[in-house]
């Protein structure tokens, strides 16, 4: 089952989670391999467009603060709702490229969980020719 304290740290970011339009928050948890954790959780406006994910915003926050792939252990992915919820489309995208392929990705709801790479989620995912 999820780490105790990785399920508290995605408790506290979904309980700040904006979400006035679909009442559904969602928190992701990174796990960095010394132990650190960074949170993110999901953020919503009128513009439903310009709405991000937490799996998202916390990736993004990883890159802003110079956190290297290779050290980032798992990703937690935490909404209290009574059947688990997987990433988006477009999370799956971002976290192809953010995160290494063998990368464990849990989904939780606090209750069950289920666990997954980041290449299971999205196999054989775009990537710009370098």
């Amino acid at each position: 089952m999820t780490d105790r304290r990785i399920l508290e740290e995605a408790q506290s970011a979904a309980a700040n989670a904006y979400v006035p339009y679909s009442h559904f928050p969602v928190a992701a948890v990174l796990e960095l391999k010394d132990g650190t954790l960074l949170s993110g959780c999901n953020v919503e406006n009128a513009s439903y467009g310009l709405c991000m994910c937490a799996e998202r915003n916390v990736l993004f926050m990883s890159v802003t603060c110079g956190v290297p792939k290779e050290e980032i252990a798992s990703l937690t992915v935490y909404a209290p709702t009574e059947s688990l919820t997987t990433p988006c489309g477009a999370c799956r995208q971002v976290m192809a490229e953010l995160l290494e392929p063998d990368t464990p990705v849990i989904v939780t709801n606090g209750q069950q969980e289920r666990r997954y790479t980041v290449s299971s989620l999205l196999p054989d995912s775009f990537m710009l020719a370098r």
